[in-house]
């Protein structure tokens, strides 16, 4: 009788569990995924207006002020993607006025020219719409931090189509080296949610086709490994130019209204001299034409580097993961030849692993090669990724990342933008 008892009350706490994480999966899911279209169709649509009206590209300057005082009003000034990883980390509160804050904030920043992706503003309103329904809901504080993953893979679902590498990225991108595995089914859940809904107002998912793809031999895990090696030194690169001018701006334009004007006034002029069209933007055409036609311009990852950590750091939103998809794709595109590559191919490994150096989270990378290009050459890719993951160092996009090796080796954390890493209690 005594077993039966105890079966009765495990059972009703797993079936607890089970309608607690639906509960909160599914809200999450439907309303990301309303949002995640809107936000999609939106930065679709201006970035189809800008190319039609390049006069518009003159305007951003004026949007710079106009963000600055749309984060004043929604007091939301210095909130970004490391609030809503410390929100996994601590619980810390996230404020519902994110999500018009920066939902408005790229969609101007696109509509006038500036150099910024879209997947940090997804991270940004899917962390906060998370967060709000497990408050709305009264869930406790680890519920809650579950629920802020949701979000997150929710609305990168919805904006990439691609459920499972979202799910598992919010999942591992706040500790590298950790996993929330608990917060898999709930994120999963809301990820498929958002998925649909995406796919019901006709937003097909994020998917490219390689033309040539080489076999599997030692030549080519050699030739993989060695542009693996100079994938992790563009990341490199690429994350300390951002760090640097996102704290050396300030420092030197502590004005926010100027900094903006001014730095707005900097990328115009620098998209006249790289040439104007090619950087503004996440550039998803010259993406697809580096891994799909294999064909880049030399210097373009330097450029995107450039504009795209300028606009950032003087108050333009947006974010990082698409522009380096286009850095390690262009790069990818011309280094790989050299190394004896098919041109698309070396795009297709440079997008990945790029991304893998930049965000620190090496499974969801591996799984975005596959679902990015059908499990094409996903060999090779892995292969790439895991070079550039052990090369590229804690050197990553989010300074509230968490490191496991932090605990054993605590001199590997110190780099001069990140400040002292918290170290969390085992």
């Amino acid at each position: 009788m005594s077993n039966l008892n105890d079966f009765n009350r495990e059972a009703k706490a797993a079936l607890w569990v089970v309608l607690q994480w639906l509960l909160l999966a599914v809200p999450t899911g439907l309303v990301c995924g309303a949002v995640g279209t809107a936000f999609h169709l939106s930065v679709e649509y201006v970035t189809e207006l800008r190319a039609a009206q390049s006069w518009l590209l003159l305007c951003l300057p004026l949007a710079g002020l106009a963000i600055v005082a749309l984060y004043k009003v929604t007091k939301c000034e210095g909130v970004g993607t490391n609030n809503v990883i410390r929100a996994v980390q601590s619980g810390e509160p996230v404020s519902l006025l994110l999500v018009p804050a920066i939902f408005l904030g790229t969609v101007l920043t696109h509509l006038c020219g500036g150099s910024a992706g879209r997947e940090g503003a997804a991270l940004q309103m899917g962390g906060s719409i998370g967060w709000n329904v497990g408050k709305l809901l009264h869930l406790s504080d680890y519920v809650r931090r579950t629920a802020t993953i949701s979000g997150m893979a929710a609305f990168f679902s919805a904006l990439f189509g691609t459920p499972l590498t979202a799910a598992l990225f919010a999942m591992m991108v706040e500790d590298v080296g950790l996993t929330f595995t608990s917060a898999f089914m709930p994120a999963f859940t809301s990820a498929l949610i958002a998925y649909g809904v995406s796919l019901f107002f006709g937003i097909a998912p994020t998917n490219f086709v390689l033309n040539s793809i080489p076999h599997l031999t030692l030549e080519t895990a050699l030739q993989t490994a060695l542009l693996g090696i100079a994938c992790a030194a563009v990341t490199r690169l690429f994350c300390w130019t951002l760090h640097t001018l996102e704290h050396g701006i300030p420092k030197r334009i502590p004005n926010p209204w100027l900094r903006a004007f001014a730095g707005g006034a900097a990328v115009v002029a620098f998209s006249y001299l790289f040439g104007v069209g090619r950087y503004n933007g996440a550039g998803m055409a010259v993406i697809a034409d580096a891994v799909e036609q294999g064909t880049a311009l030399p210097w373009d990852f330097l450029c995107k580097i450039f504009l795209t950590a300028l606009t950032l750091a003087v108050g333009f939103k947006g974010g990082e993961v698409v522009p380096s998809f286009f850095i390690g794709a262009t790069f990818g595109c011309v280094a790989g030849p050299l190394l004896g590559l098919p041109a698309g191919f070396a795009g297709a490994i440079g997008l990945v692993c790029v991304f893998c150096g930049a965000t620190n989270a090496l499974i969801p990378s591996i799984l975005l090669g596959f679902e990015l290009f059908g499990g094409q050459g996903l060999e090779l890719i892995a292969l790439g990724c895991g070079v550039c993951y052990m090369l590229s160092g804690h050197h990553g996009l989010y300074s509230s990342q968490t490191f496991v090796t932090n605990k054993l080796r605590p001199e590997y954390a110190s780099h001069k933008w990140r400040g002292k890493l918290k170290k969390k209690e085992e």
